[in-house]
């Protein structure tokens, strides 16, 4: 046994979705947000508490099945197991009691290791749904280990693992349950005495290791020619697992027993439908209407309640601040450019909240499985699903997440086409454009502004299946890969835990682009409220009328670049401040309309509704709507995205040719648009 001391660091361990990330927010109090598909931990999450007096930290690591990484994410979870072994107390391993023959295959290869480890089987609740009964005693006796049984969702057995971790109830395997053949046993034992290595099974893992434990230039010394054909990775690999898995066998037939269950049967009625090869992409179709439906619905009251308010706020600030520069930075500047962006905290909550649920009621995993057929011909699997959707909340996380993908082509493929994906910073920008040109009419009770924003969402999907299928003809790499997926059972979602983590969430988007905002309304208001003197006997810069300001000047200077696409100085003048995020495009125009004062007091959609150029003509017709969601649907409009794409590709190459890429493409689809429409 061994007991953490004070400061003591604890590993969390197990497969993909056994519920890691919902038991390590139980512990720390954190707000990691889990999902109910492979993939979601990307890389280690570190959190603390106090117990005894005594502060644990917890180390979170990805997913894995075996200590073998096929993966970037799998990597990091052998590097930080057997790299940092001197560094941890114990390994707290998480097993799903609905799979338990999968689970117990890593965890006997940490057990062989020689790592101390406390056993939790999380889920037991479902297991007991669904008929299955699991002989804890008796599983305790077989493994050599103590076993606690947890509900992480409901925080069911949180303080006992608390508890057992504090008085050391860490059990350090003595011997190897993993026979190691005879072909390879006197190989094994020699290299042992050469390297006075006493746990043999460290040394088979480096015999039977081809990326990251293995192939050390030490060992390679140690094997003649004859055992460095016969040490083949794969195929050592291949009969540790099946060894494993006979032994594993024989443990469960005495420690289970099962009964089919009414909820078994119900889910797989439900799978025959959701998966079904026509009928689960028609539903799937229906789900993602229906989400931009209640979008449009439920954030309408919300939206105006907000938008009043911050008028409501420049109105005060004008009446009862002395007039000059501060009165107007504030009331025309920063108040407007951040409600533009606050406005949308309702959509983006709303769409990220049903994102949410459909993750926890095991909906989200069936999707998975679903696309895997569709997005074969693409040059990308089952796997790429998973960052391709979370592409629809940020970019950014999920280009980190194809770290879970092995193949390095897929990889690279899904990383240069998930920025094509609406993500949340997109939807300010479409819902506002949407509003302006589509009339609030309905088709067959359906809201066609809804059907528009699905129209979007799924013209960046089928462009990032274009990008995925030109990129799979020019990337030369023949390696197959295949989607091995466990079907969650249906659950009922957390719904007050979700909406815990929308709202932070929704409130780091609000704080993150409202940094931004903040700064860009300064430098706009500064631009637009001087210019130069008309005295040209004076070098003084003046408060001038917003046509004639210095902000003027540079829109009108870059306007006739952006005038095939329909735009007008102000419009330019936005679509370049929004390279920093495509959000800030609202927040500008909000600015800019605040600022002129030729535009009526009210609300910023209606101020860009009565717009008009110099002939009369409406700023924003359809054609030039159109022209700005087409534009935004394909552009790179995200400095953020673009460094996470050259850190997880490593490469400028790729980098700059996503960027030019997207941004070209999103140039010559709006001026088509707009040309043809206009």
């Amino acid at each position: 046994m061994q007991t953490p001391s004070p400061g003591a660091q604890i590993l969390l361990v197990g497969n993909p979705n056994v519920g890691k990330s919902t038991l390590f927010n139980a512990l720390c109090n954190k707000s990691q947000k889990t999902g109910n598909y492979a993939g979601v931990t990307v890389a280690s999450h570190s959190g603390r508490y106090l117990f005894n007096g005594k502060e644990v930290e917890i180390i979170d690591l990805p997913g894995s099945y075996s200590i073998y990484p096929d993966s970037q994410d799998e990597a990091i979870f052998t590097k930080y197991l057997l790299d940092q072994a001197h560094e941890y107390s114990g390994v707290v391993y998480v097993l799903d009691a609905l799979n338990l023959k999968r689970g117990l295959l890593l965890f006997q290869q940490i057990q062989d290791l020689g790592i101390p480890t406390l056993l939790v089987i999380n889920q037991i609740d479902e297991a007991r749904r669904r008929g299955l009964t699991i002989d804890t005693e008796a599983l305790s006796k077989l493994l050599g280990v103590e076993i606690l049984l947890t509900n992480a969702k409901d925080r069911e057995g949180i303080e006992a693992i608390k508890k057992a971790i504090d008085e050391g109830k860490f059990s350090q395997h003595s011997g190897i349950t993993f026979a190691i053949p005879l072909e390879q046993k006197a190989l094994v034992e020699r290299i042992a005495s050469q390297t006075k290595e006493n746990n043999h099974y460290k040394v088979w893992t480096l015999l039977s290791s081809e990326t990251y434990l293995g192939r050390l230039e030490a060992l390679e010394e140690k094997l003649n020619d004859q055992e460095s054909k016969c040490a083949v990775p794969k195929r050592l690999q291949t009969q540790e697992t099946v060894r494993r898995y006979q032994h594993i066998a024989q443990i469960l037939d005495k420690i289970t027993t099962k009964t089919p269950g009414r909820k078994e049967l119900l889910t797989e009625k439900i799978d025959s439908i959701l998966v079904h090869k026509f009928w689960g992409y028609v539903v799937f179709l229906a789900v993602l209407l229906l989400m931009f439906q209640l979008v449009f619905f439920m954030a309408e009251i919300p939206m105006n309640w907000i938008d009043g308010l911050f008028v409501s706020l420049s109105e005060f600030i004008s009446a009862n601040m002395a007039e000059g520069p501060l009165r107007s930075l504030l009331a025309e500047g920063i108040v407007p450019g951040i409600g533009g962006i606050v406005i949308f905290a309702p959509q983006i909550g709303i769409l990220l909240y049903l994102l949410y649920l459909l993750e926890d009621s095991g909906y989200m995993a069936r999707v998975v499985f679903l696309m895997d057929r569709m997005l074969r011909p693409f040059g990308i699997g089952g796997k790429s699903i998973v960052p391709l959707i979370s592409g629809v909340a940020c970019a950014i996380p999920a280009i980190m997440g194809t770290r879970n993908i092995e193949n390095t082509k897929e990889r690279l493929i899904t990383i240069l086409v998930t920025p094509f994906m609406t993500c949340a910073a997109r939807l300010p920008v479409y819902t506002i454009i949407i509003a302006l040109i589509i009339p609030q009419d309905y088709i067959l009770g359906i809201d066609q502004r809804a059907l528009a924003l699905m129209v979007m969402y799924l013209l960046g999907f089928v462009t990032a299946m274009a990008s995925a299928f030109l990129l799979k003809k020019s990337i030369k790499q023949n390696v197959k890969t295949y989607l091995i997926l466990d079907l969650p059972p249906y659950k009922m979602p957390q719904f007050l835990y979700d909406l815990r983590i929308v709202l932070e969430k929704v409130w780091d988007f609000i704080s993150g682009a409202g940094k931004v905002i903040f700064a860009v309304s300064i430098i706009l208001w500064v631009l637009s409220y001087l210019g130069p003197s008309k005295d040209s006997s004076q070098w003084v810069d003046t408060e001038v009328h917003l046509d004639d300001s210095y902000l003027a000047q540079m829109g009108k200077f870059i306007e006739p670049a952006v005038a095939p696409l329909g735009y007008d100085w102000k419009m330019g003048v936005s679509v370049l401040s929004s390279f920093a995020a495509r959000e800030v495009f609202v927040g500008t125009m909000a600015t800019l309309y605040s600022l002129d004062e030729d535009v009526e007091e009210g609300r910023i959609i209606d101020k860009m509704r009565s717009d008009t150029r110099e002939d009369g003509t409406k700023v924003f017709s359809f054609a030039t709507g159109i022209s700005v969601l087409i534009y935004y649907a394909f552009a790179m409009q995200c400095i953020s995205t673009i460094a996470v794409v050259y850190r997880e590709t490593r490469s400028w190459r790729w980098t700059l040719l996503q960027l030019i890429g997207m941004s070209g493409l999103a140039y010559i689809a709006a001026m088509l648009a707009y040309q043809l429409l206009k």
